[in-house]
């Protein structure tokens, strides 16, 4: 039989669909988050140190995270049965960074079959044809994936980035703007670009709450308190 050969989701796509088993039961993806932010990662295998450190990492946020919307699902290529003994190592017996009795509550994905690896290009060749690579994808409530980022097996991910990331995708709807590099929450906020010569005259020679460095790009203020009372914080 012919290998199914997948192309690799993009930003503005579906999310593709799956059944799985995971630690938290069965799962039917991305319909079972419908109204919710997912942000479903990948890492290469169980008890290995640089997974261990994001997974404690991710579960010391999961909190955080529910509360702006959003659930975390992870996978690897390992079996159900390593999930659990891994999962529960960290909890008895790993202390990192001040961080310890670390229960992991979200759903771990097994994958053994790599199909849902396959689904999501979280096989990179070139990098290994076995263990799927630091994979996060931002899937928002209509299951539309809306940021992929991708780490080597080497290199743990930036989780104040992540976290960052998804404040940012959240104001950008919230408040129907964009945001310039290094925004953080109670940082200017990027407004629509003028769709008109009239209007980019306008704000050029607006006196009111906007700052127009040029026509093209203008910004405004937007409060923390806004931003993160949006957030649901």
């Amino acid at each position: 039989m012919e290998e199914q050969v997948y192309s690799m989701p993009r930003i503005g796509d579906k999310a593709p669909e799956f059944k799985a088993v995971t630690t938290q039961g069965d799962i039917n993806f991305p319909g079972d988050y419908s109204g919710k932010w997912v942000i479903l990662f990948s890492h290469p295998a169980d008890f290995t140190p640089v997974c261990t450190s994001e997974f404690m990492t991710f579960a010391n946020m999961a909190d955080d995270l529910k509360k702006m919307n959003t659930e975390l699902v992870g996978l690897s290529v390992d079996g159900l049965y390593s999930h659990i003994a891994w999962l529960r190592t960290i909890k008895e017996k790993i202390e990192y960074k001040g961080m310890k009795d670390v229960e992991v509550k979200f759903p771990l994905i097994e994958d053994i079959t790599m199909e849902v690896s396959k689904r999501y290009g979280m096989l990179q060749p070139g990098e290994s044809s076995t263990k799927a690579v630091r994979a996060v994808f931002f899937i928002d409530p209509k299951g539309v994936i809306r940021t992929i980022i991708y780490y080597p097996l080497a290199v743990g991910r930036n989780f104040d980035e992540i976290k960052r990331v998804l404040i940012a995708l959240q104001t950008a709807d919230n408040f129907s703007v964009a945001l310039p590099a290094d925004w953080r929450p109670g940082d200017d906020v990027i407004v629509p670009t003028a769709g008109s010569c009239g209007v980019a005259k306008e704000r050029m020679e607006s006196k009111d709450e906007m700052h127009c460095y040029d026509w093209f790009f203008c910004t405004k203020k937007l409060e923390e308190d806004k931003v993160l009372k949006a957030l649901g914080k």
